[in-house]
């Protein structure tokens, strides 16, 4: 019987299994993977398998079990689309574990998780942002722990020129969200968490983006956004790689994306108000106001959007935060 590797964990019908039933199951069909849900990548013999979106590294494509290098299908549990609510509370629960922390920002997303979890938060911003003042607030009225992450000008610039030598040709938005997440996961490294907790894919799955409000078709512009997620995945991945870390993502349980995916495009955004239906669940969580309020994206919530512009200026790019990153990306890496 070969041997199982396994990295991140594997679940079944609402159960997270230990290696030796992955094993087991494996032993018996390797193809029976193609029914795992979780966040996770193993190999067993010439067999290599990855969660639906790639969330934990591996050496074959995200979503696919392979034999001997040959797709042999994607892996889907085939969750049928039940309540939403209930499906949320049993995406967190099973990430709820311990050695795992919270990335809080005081959003309708982070917040509902933070909420079900009850694990330490932190929050990530330079001095005096948004994030810092709403989830500070909202881990006080949930009587959670919130550690917070005060980042300076210099430390952003350090930071960003390490993600620029992460990722593939970075753009300024996947730029500064990643220098975001970098320090999220600085943080869980340095304080002995393995495993963080975060709101991402909640946009895209229930009408999140300001966007949306502009689309003929936002139905069709969410559905583009969900196909891309594996992309931002990787992203989020590349930046937590350093620091022995991985990125848990409830909003990308299969349950949670059948359940919004069944929603109807015209009832996640009604009235200008955008992730209606989440909004509508973590009332029964967190405060109204957390539940019902506009959040800024993390990258401009945190204030490092604004610093990296303010260094794309002060290194002689007035215009254009893309030129200073190509350039960075040229001197580190000679392309």
């Amino acid at each position: 019987m070969p041997d199982l590797a396994l990295s991140g964990w594997i679940e079944c019908g609402g159960r997270r299994l230990a290696g030796e039933e992955v094993q087991s199951i494996l032993s018996k069909d390797p193809r029976a993977a193609l029914r795992f849900g979780g966040e996770f990548s193993f190999t067993y013999g010439g067999w290599r398998g990855r969660d639906h979106f790639g969330i934990v590294a591996g050496d074959c494509p995200a979503g696919t079990l392979t034999h001997n290098g040959a797709v042999v299908g994607r892996i889907d549990p085939c969750y049928p689309a039940g309540d939403l609510e209930a499906a949320i509370v049993e995406a967190v629960a099973l990430r709820t574990v311990e050695g795992a922390a919270v990335a809080l920002s005081g959003g309708v997303d982070s917040g509902l998780v933070a909420a079900l979890a009850r694990l330490p938060c932190v929050v990530v911003g330079c001095t005096g942002s948004h994030d810092h003042r709403r989830a500070l607030a909202l881990a006080e009225a949930l009587d959670l722990p919130c550690d917070v992450v005060t980042v300076t000008a210099p430390e952003v610039e350090e930071a960003l020129s390490e993600v620029v030598r992460l990722l593939v040709n970075p753009n300024p938005v996947d730029a500064a969200i990643a220098t975001t997440e970098y320090f999220v996961m600085r943080w869980a490294h340095e304080q002995g968490y393995r495993r963080v907790l975060a709101g991402q894919g909640a946009d895209e799955l229930f009408g999140g983006y300001a966007r949306y409000l502009e689309s003929a078709d936002p139905g069709a512009m969410m559905d583009a956004d969900v196909v891309d997620l594996p992309r931002q995945v990787e992203r989020d991945g590349a930046v937590a790689s350093p620091y022995s870390t991985t990125f848990s993502l409830p909003y990308l349980d299969l349950r949670v994306v059948a359940a919004a995916r069944a929603i109807p495009p015209a009832e996640r955004i009604v009235n200008g108000v955008r992730k209606l239906p989440l909004r509508r669940v973590a009332e029964r969580h967190i405060p109204p106001d957390f539940a019902g309020g506009e959040k800024k994206a993390m990258q401009y919530g945190s204030g490092i959007w604004r610093v990296i512009r303010q260094l794309a200026r002060h290194n002689g790019y007035k215009k254009s935060v893309q030129g200073y990153l190509t350039d960075m990306g040229w001197d580190m890496h000679g392309y």
